[in-house]
């Protein structure tokens, strides 16, 4: 299926349904155009559609599914490379949009909190938490010929970033990810993808 089979509005609106909000297809069409800025080329729609892929796998281990499903329709709802608040405003607009909408407060906070939580990817302290991160992260574990195509994406999107300077700063996040005891916090990820993200690190650093 392609991305935008997968990211489809009746996804959207089945979604809102079961969080008990109105179906709505203007923010849905506002988040589609969100993903398809030009200066976008991995955080774009195929990464929402990968990363609904993997929740539709792990559903039944998550608390509130639907919570984390909606987190990632808008994590990266904001992407400016030279930003240093995306996830901020990307959380914000999900929880003034869930408010307007009449969402409960416990629910617009959970799903803010996910959001935010992709900003440093660091551990999350529950199970549903450790989901949308290792989602998220789920780029790193890969075959090779697409973790490759992910790294030339990201260059694109700091493509004014001299390369010295790019280079020094993307080899310390990726350092970051490989010195963790485990790159991923859940079973099923470490499982699936724990191996093959360690050799793509390795690999990329080693190319830097």
């Amino acid at each position: 299926m392609s991305p935008e089979d997968i990211c489809s509005l009746e996804r959207w609106n089945a979604l809102c349904l079961r969080l008990d909000i109105a179906a709505d297809g203007a923010t849905y069409s506002a988040l589609i155009a969100a993903h398809a800025e030009k200066h976008r080329a991995y955080h774009t729609l195929e990464h929402i559609a990968a990363c609904l892929r993997h929740i539709d796998a792990v559903r039944v281990d998550l608390e509130k599914p639907d919570e984390v499903e909606m987190a990632l329709w808008f994590h990266d709802a904001f992407y400016e490379p030279f930003s240093g608040t995306n996830e901020e405003d990307s959380a914000e607009w999900a929880a003034d949009w869930l408010q307007e909408r009449g969402a409960d407060k416990s629910v617009t906070a959970r799903i803010a909190d996910h959001i935010l939580a992709t900003k440093a990817h660091n551990a999350a302290a529950d199970i549903d938490g450790k989901y949308m991160l290792d989602i998220d992260l789920s780029i790193l574990g890969t075959p090779p010929e697409i973790y490759d195509r992910f790294e030339l994406n990201i260059r694109r999107e700091y493509k004014r970033v001299p390369g010295l300077i790019f280079r020094k700063k993307r080899k310390a996040i990726l350092q970051g990810f490989l010195a963790r005891d485990e790159v991923y916090a859940t079973n099923y990820f470490r499982d699936k993808l724990e191996t093959q993200a360690r050799i793509n690190l390795l690999r990329a650093i080693s190319q830097l």
